[in-house]
């Protein structure tokens, strides 16, 4: 067997299918079914049963999955260390956060940190989900929860204030009723969050008539005035057309965590962003009054 050959077996049996396998490991769906064959093979067995709907771990590919996963743990955990060990202040930091904080917030620090150290190259990925660092998807993370991987080192790093708007020059409806009144939301993989269930508290009778994952777009549809938003601060201030409506209250906030896996802690690279980052953000509350 041949570790890139389990690579590929992994890569399939987590995205389902031979293309979303080959976008993975940016491959080619031709090359990934070869190289699949050669391992069942190998092994002598069948692994997946083909079907409409992609494809699915028989029994034998069930067994070898777990096994799999074991030997990408140690491989992915020799990279780390080897990587943590690195002493020159240069080459790729890769960094999840969402969309809206990657943009409006993120960004001017990590401008400065590239004018800085112009040798390493920084990937910022703005995705909904959740990257994983044990599998070196990233390297930094920042998310809205505290961390609950094992051999991750996380901080609190901030608390983000939040405010609803309305596009400007708009009636403002009254708190504890909403008639009328349109309202902007998470999408239902968001449901439940604080922010959305107070909105729906304070104006019970408004109507919600747009949901999105992303804060940006829930941003730019207030400023077109479709509706009522519930909107990160520093967000809110860089969007042009609306402004904050008293409700009696603010929304909930929330706390951004940082964090990085343990095996990179002595990674000069990430060591120097970090401390940027705590130094620029590390301020207890973001969003002014």
């Amino acid at each position: 067997m041949e570790w890139s050959d389990l690579r590929i077996f992994l890569a399939i049996a987590r995205e389902g299918t031979l293309g979303a396998a080959a976008r993975k490991l940016a491959q080619t769906q031709p090359t990934m079914g070869r190289r699949l064959r050669v391992l069942e093979d190998a092994l002598g067995h069948t692994l997946f049963q083909r079907t409409k709907d992609g494809f699915v771990l028989t029994d034998e590919g069930s067994t070898l999955l777990g096994h799999a996963e074991r030997m990408e743990a140690e491989a992915l955990a020799i990279e780390r260390r080897l990587a943590g060990q690195t002493q020159q202040l240069e080459g790729l930091l890769r960094i999840t956060s969402s969309d809206w904080f990657g943009a409006h917030i993120l960004t001017p620090v990590l401008a400065e940190f590239s004018i800085l150290h112009p040798q390493v190259t920084i990937e910022l990925l703005t995705d909904a989900r959740f990257l994983s660092l044990s599998r070196r998807e990233a390297d930094v993370a920042f998310r809205i929860r505290p961390f609950d991987e094992p051999d991750v080192v996380s901080r609190k790093l901030l608390h983000m204030r939040y405010r609803a708007y309305l596009r400007r020059g708009i009636a403002h409806p009254m708190a504890g009723d909403g008639t009328g009144s349109a309202l902007l939301a998470l999408d239902s993989a968001f449901a439940g969050v604080p922010d959305d269930s107070w909105l729906q508290t304070m104006l019970p009778k408004a109507r919600t008539v747009f949901r999105s994952n992303s804060r940006d777009v829930q941003a730019r549809m207030c400023a077109h005035g479709v509706g009522i938003a519930v909107l990160p601060i520093p967000l809110a201030d860089a969007t042009a057309g609306i402004e904050p409506i008293d409700l009696g209250t603010e929304p909930p906030g929330r706390d951004t965590w940082v964090g990085y896996h343990r095996d990179l802690r002595r990674l000069p690279r990430l060591r120097a962003l970090l401390e940027l980052v705590i130094a620029r953000l590390a301020n207890g509350s973001s969003g002014r009054q």
